[in-house]
């Protein structure tokens, strides 16, 4: 497995994109169309990069959070949240901070209705002290779907590749991969050149890859060592010219919001890799993770 320069150091956990303001609506029952319907609100921290970064906080790791939010109310609570977790928080102020709108249906699976404001505008240059200590990035594809963002992503990731540490990108949405478009998304995750890529089941299927894909779009994997997430089923590990490795998930009994679920998998992987669990001890560790946040709203874990 890719692993930092120094695995007896595996320094920073850092991870750049978005910090927003998620909405979580809990819907107690199917749409009423143009009626009332009813539903438990959550406002809580959300955004994949502070996730991830929340997440790695949460099980003992050093991670740091790098991004953009608005010189507003919301920015600087949700900026105190990130920093009461665990997490070394380093800022850009621009703009109106974004919020994320998810509909919970009863079975826990979510639509978003996103509007990431500031979370788009990280620009260059950004502060090169800001990966003091990294042994790894990490890099949510939100943060690739429109500069100036992208190209301070793209900077950040040279630039931890200079410094020795690894590289990984998550796929992030199937909605932002049709938007960027498949080729255009292919060359985004070249230009990045990940040592560990994550997907979930439907991106990897989109993305002609993994065992379920499917299509013409190629099967090329998005890193030398690529995971993809399938929920309650095992996760698939992808390496070229190595067969698929299977980590089975345990079982989880009440599954109410998958919010972060895959936040809090990328987070339990890379703690364990960056520390020299292989693919295998990574995925358990993910899996994990993720089961915690399972029955809580949004991206939290689940209290005892």
């Amino acid at each position: 497995m890719p692993s930092p320069a120094d695995p007896g150091a595996p320094g920073v956990l850092v991870v750049a994109g978005d910090l927003v303001e998620d909405v979580v609506v809990w819907l107690a029952e199917p749409t009423r169309h143009a009626t009332d319907t009813a539903a438990r609100i959550v406002r809580s921290r959300g955004g994949s990069a502070a996730n991830v970064a929340a997440f790695a906080a949460g099980a003992g790791a050093a991670a740091r959070f790098v991004g953009c939010v608005g010189a507003d109310a919301a920015g600087d609570g949700l900026a105190r949240g990130l920093a009461s977790a665990g997490v070394d928080v380093r800022l850009q102020r621009a703009g109106t901070t974004g919020t994320v709108v998810l509909l919970v249906d009863p079975d826990g699976e979510r639509t978003m209705y996103p509007d990431r404001g500031a979370a788009a505008e990280l620009h260059r240059p950004v502060d090169p002290s800001w990966l003091d200590g990294a042994g790894w990035l990490h890099v949510p594809a939100y943060g690739l779907e429109r500069e100036p963002a992208r190209s301070a992503v793209v900077g950040l990731a040279d630039a931890a590749r200079e410094a020795g540490a690894g590289v990984s990108l998550d796929a992030s949405s199937t909605g932002l991969i049709d938007t960027l478009g498949l080729e255009r998304f292919r060359a985004l995750a070249a230009r990045l050149a990940p040592d560990i890529a994550f997907a979930n089941a439907d991106e990897a299927a989109l993305l002609g890859i993994g065992s379920a894909s499917t299509g013409d779009h190629g099967t090329a994997p998005l890193a030398p060592l690529t995971v993809v997430k399938r929920g309650p089923d095992p996760a698939e590990v992808l390496r070229p010219g190595r067969p698929a490795l299977h980590v089975p998930a345990a079982p989880v009994a009440d599954v109410r919001d998958a919010t972060g679920a895959g936040d809090a998998f990328a987070a339990g992987f890379l703690v364990a890799a960056m520390s020299g669990a292989d693919p295998r001890a990574a995925c358990v560790a993910g899996h994990a993770l993720a089961a915690s946040v399972l029955g809580s709203p949004g991206a939290s874990v689940a209290s005892a």
